[in-house]
């Protein structure tokens, strides 16, 4: 009982704190008093909109509540339309985002997972491997977009690349980390009951090791996302990160700032979903 009411507590809580999130958004970009001197000249068009010249409307600078509001539904009434490579639905440009990152994200998830688990098995194979990981690994994806376009010349598989090679190594890791912490105990069961290596890897190993392996998948996961969203700000054609930079090119602040709340609620969904299956694979020891 007391944990259900400590959640709704929590709940009302996150209620209060997104309306005076919400009114304090309404009070800060309430119209201004008119300045002294209008501005003019190349920098009118930054002063229109940030909402600074007496000229402008107060419609043009940052948007409030209410007109986000207007304008993100708008853009949802219909959100897979598409009239050309600049005028795409949001919902068209989202898709297009998660299809890469399912790509990527597969092809790093079939390369990490075997190889973490001969890594987690053969010490001398880890120890061979380790320099090579740690060198890579601290790179920024976005570090290695000038070589994929020099080599791959395809911004749709750049973008590809960028998540595989940036969700591959916490899968990595976690994969080599979880099986080599495989209790020996469970192994001399195993060896015991004369399990061949893949009824041992089957029935022990990979259930030992799951809830280490799906962490270093919902981190993956995590980064893929994040990596893409600026990938595509930079060379992409499509996708959620060009649509963002696509409406502040058009000066849509409103459609930017519902890009950010999509990009962010669809990766509290993937997290999520990854939560459910790593509670799903736990186990108590």
């Amino acid at each position: 009982m007391g944990g259900r009411q400590e959640k709704l507590k929590g709940t009302l809580l996150s209620f209060v704190l997104t309306g005076a999130l919400l009114l304090a958004w309404q009070v800060l970009t309430l119209p201004a008093a008119p300045p002294a001197e209008v501005i003019k000249g190349e920098n009118a068009e930054y002063a229109q909109l940030m909402g600074m010249s007496s000229a402008t409307p107060a419609s043009h600078g940052f948007p409030s509540p209410i007109q986000f509001g207007h304008d993100a539904w708008q853009q949802l009434q219909a959100p897979f339309h598409n009239s050309g490579p600049n005028d795409r639905g949001i919902g068209w440009q989202l898709g297009a985002s998660l299809l890469r990152v399912f790509i990527g994200y597969g092809l790093a998830v079939a390369v990490a997972v075997p190889l973490g688990l001969l890594m987690g098995q053969i010490p001398l194979l880890a120890r061979a491997l380790n320099p090579f990981i740690q060198v890579l690994r601290p790179i920024s994806p976005l570090a290695w977009m000038p070589i994929a376009l020099y080599t791959i010349q395809n911004a749709e598989e750049c973008g590809i690349f960028v998540i595989f090679i940036c969700s591959l190594w916490p899968v990595l890791l976690n994969t080599s980390f979880g099986v080599a912490r495989v209790r020996r105990e469970w192994l001399d069961v195993a060896s015991t009951l004369e399990l061949g290596w893949a009824q041992r890897m089957w029935r022990v190993i990979l259930p030992a090791a799951a809830p280490t392996i799906i962490t270093g998948m919902r981190v993956g996961m995590g980064i893929a996302w994040l990596a893409i969203v600026a990938a595509e700000m930079l060379v992409g054609s499509s996708g959620i990160g060009y649509f963002v930079w696509n409406q502040w090119n058009n000066l849509s602040i409103s459609n930017v700032i519902l890009a950010v709340l999509l990009i962010g609620i669809t990766g509290m969904i993937l997290d999520t979903a990854f939560s459910a299956l790593q509670r799903s694979v736990g186990y108590a020891e």
